[in-house]
């Protein structure tokens, strides 16, 4: 069952190809995990968020190719979880929104994540995200950051 695993977010995610700050924590965790759980729009930020990398300079083309290669086998292979995102995600989503203070902050794609993870039955989310973390709540689970500093 697909809440048996951890649901990373794409901060933690991205993790797993980059050296961002803290991905050994995050690859240690996700090492204890015969898989990972996210949102299927997950694939299209990680690639995007590879591409970025590369486009900054933090990767040479070859790396980026290699990091965005490993991703595609890791995803065939089955290490990630893709939970779909249905109406019912969305109408949760719309209902955060309907009743979010004036002072709530929330991007779209991690609003997603967090309706998706609730809609599925989660009730924990990993993210680095300070944002996401505090939302959680809100969707009724609970933020885990195991890197300790939130970005």
């Amino acid at each position: 069952m697909a809440t048996d695993l951890p649901f990373f977010d794409t901060s933690y995610l991205v993790r797993l190809y980059l050296e961002d700050a803290g991905f050994e924590q995050v690859r240690q965790l996700a090492a204890e995990a015969p898989a990972l759980a996210s949102s299927w729009h997950a694939q299209s930020e990680i690639v995007a968020a590879l591409h970025r990398a590369f486009r900054e300079g933090r990767l040479q083309q070859g790396v980026y190719l290699n990091a965005l290669e490993q991703f595609i086998t890791d995803s065939k292979d089955g290490l990630f979880h893709w939970l779909p995102l249905t109406d019912s995600i969305q109408q949760r989503l719309e209902q955060f929104f309907w009743k979010a203070s004036g002072t709530a902050y929330l991007r779209a794609a991690d609003a997603l994540h967090l309706a998706c993870a609730a809609e599925h039955g989660f009730t924990e989310v990993y993210s680095n995200d300070r944002h996401f973390l505090t939302a959680a709540p809100l969707f009724g689970m609970r933020g885990i950051n195991v890197i300790g500093k939130e970005e």
